[in-house]
Parts: structure tokens; C-alpha cells; sequence
């Protein structure tokens, strides 16, 4: 049985507590037991789940990982704390908001042998699963992936290539290793808007266009235009529900890792993909923030 704490009880952690609390029948999420939940402001219990202080939770011998499910700006000190302690780390997406700290913090997890896992529900997604095989074997010949959604709080959620790093991982999931061609971010500060367009190359010089744009009462959506040469897809395939929520399959894959349940040709794919989308992510911002010095 592997101990764990859950860190900052927002929307993600709550699911956590109740996920962990409520593991699948026969499912490798079965070998986790929660010994309690962190957080600034106090509740006592929450389900049966017992508050602890960080102190504590570092210091616990019982305690073998951690959940972190804070806001964005504090994952990697939180991260940090708890693998100098000695735990293994599930943290919800961006694990940073450098490359920097994320590449750091990845070599310090394997100089200490613990697993450090990176949540990225949006590939568990149904409606994913779906448009990776309608994709799958296709020739690219351009397209577009468009993200709206309300406004966030920069200062806690980092620059929007981060924040919306789910979008990102997509593209190089379902396209491979992408090349920045430029990217410019439209601000309009009165009206708490935002629009991030990014412009990649595929391997095959195949051009795609990311755009994340947020605003006051903007709904939630994704909207793509894949053209292959066989022609092109604006909508996305039919789904089914899953039966089996997003946060438990992401749970069961964390528990698979600390089982010793999954192949290092996976682990090493998954960590290119998460530290590659990290990278691109940062020279985004940088074309974005700073573009005299990338064109120069």
C-alpha cells in the first residue's frame, strides 16, 4: 500500500479526495490509501478525510506520495518540498511555468527514484481517444485547434502557452514534434481579453495554427480544422461516455507506476512529450513577450 496526501482541496483536489476514497473495484488505484489533505485554509474534515499540516505530511513515514492539486504558480516549489522529502509526486498540469525548473525538477526525481507524474486528463478524454484514431495514418496538409474560455488570474495560472498547455500536447500528440514559427498575443487590457496565436511547422514542413483566446463570458470550446489529403475534419468524431471518470483512469495510471506496471519505453515517451511541450511553451512566451530578441 502506498500512503498519500492530497495538496490545495479546489476542484481538482476534492476529486482527488473523493477518488481516493472511492478507489475501482480490482484496479491498481486499490494499493492507495489517503491519510489526509493539505491546505491554507481550514476545513477539519472533509468525507472523512482528515486535514494535516505540510509539516507533518513531508515528515510522515506513512505517507509515500502526494497529490498536488494547488494552483499552477506554486507547483514547483511544491513539488520540490516533497520530493526532497522523499515522495512521489502526481501534479496536475503545467508541472511549472519554466522549462528550467521543469527539466530540474525531473532529473531530481530520478536521482532520488521516485515517480513523478504528470496529469494530463485531456488525452484520457473519450472525445480525444476518438480523434486520435480518426487521425491516425493521415497525411497532414495544414490545421487549426481554437480554444475560447473565461478569464484566468495570470499571476496564479502562468502565460497561456502554459495555462494551456492541454492544447499543445494534443498537437504534438496527435502530429509529432512541432517547430515555432512565430507566435503574437492580442491583449486588450479594459476588456480582460486575450488571444495567443501560435504558428507551427511539422517535421513535414505541414503548417498548424494553435490559438487561445479568453474573455468575460467566454463559453468553453475547442474548435479544430484538420485538412489531410483525403480532406478535411471540422468536427469532432462521435464519442461514447466513459464509464470510468478522468481523474480515476489518470489515479490508476500513477498507481500503475509506483507498481513498477509500466515499461520504460512508455515512461520515456511520456517524459519527451511532457518536458518538449514545456520547452515549446517557453519560447512561445518568449516570441510573445520578447520578440525583438528572437527575430534579431
Amino acid at each position: 500500500m502506498f500512503g498519500t496526501v492530497v495538496v490545495g482541496v479546489g476542484i481538482a483536489g476534492l476529486a482527488r479526495i473523493q477518488d481516493l476514497m472511492n478507489p475501482m473495484p480490482s484496479s491498481p488505484s486499490e494499493h492507495l490509501k489517503l491519510f489526509g489533505f493539505v491546505s491554507r485554509r481550514s476545513f477539519g474534515n472533509i468525507n472523512d478525510a482528515k486535514q494535516i499540516s505540510l509539516e507533518d505530511a513531508l515528515r510522515s513515514k506513512d505517507i509515500h506520495a502526494a497529490f498536488i492539486s494547488t494552483e499552477n504558480r506554486s507547483h514547483e516549489e511544491t513539488i520540490r518540498m516533497f520530493l526532497e522529502a522523499g515522495k512521489h509526486v502526481l501534479v496536475e498540469y503545467p508541472m511549472a511555468l519554466s522549462a528550467k525548473a521543469a527539466h530540474e525538477l525531473w532529473e531530481m526525481a530520478e536521482h532520488k527514484d521516485k515517480i513523478l507524474h504528470v496529469e494530463h486528463i485531456e488525452l484520457l478524454t473519450e472525445e480525444y481517444k476518438q480523434l486520435k484514431k480518426e487521425v491516425a495514418g493521415k497525411d497532414l496538409v495544414k490545421g487549426t485547434l481554437h480554444f475560447t474560455g473565461s478569464v484566468l488570474d495570470e499571476n496564479k495560472s502562468g502565460f497561456p502557452a502554459f495555462s494551456g498547455i492541454a492544447r499543445l500536447t494534443w498537437l504534438i500528440d496527435l502530429f509529432g514534434d512541432l517547430t515555432v514559427t512565430s507566435a503574437t498575443r492580442e491583449k486588450q487590457k479594459d476588456k480582460n481579453y486575450s488571444r495567443m496565436t501560435v504558428h507551427f511547422n511539422t517535421a513535414n514542413k505541414k503548417p498548424l495554427t494553435w490559438i487561445e483566446e479568453r474573455g468575460p463570458g467566454m463559453r468553453r470550446e475547442k474548435k479544430i480544422n484538420f485538412c489531410f489529403t483525403s480532406g478535411c475534419l471540422e468536427n469532432f468524431p462521435e464519442a461514447p461516455r466513459s464509464s470510468v471518470g478522468l481523474f480515476m483512469q489518470d489515479q490508476n495510471l500513477f498507481a500503475k507506476k509506483l507498481l513498477g506496471q509500466v515499461s520504460k519505453e512508455e515512461l520515456a515517451a511520456e517524459k519527451w512529450r511532457i518536458l518538449r511541450c514545456l520547452d515549446l511553451a517557453e519560447l512561445i512566451q518568449q516570441y510573445c513577450e520578447e520578440p525583438e530578441k528572437i527575430y534579431s
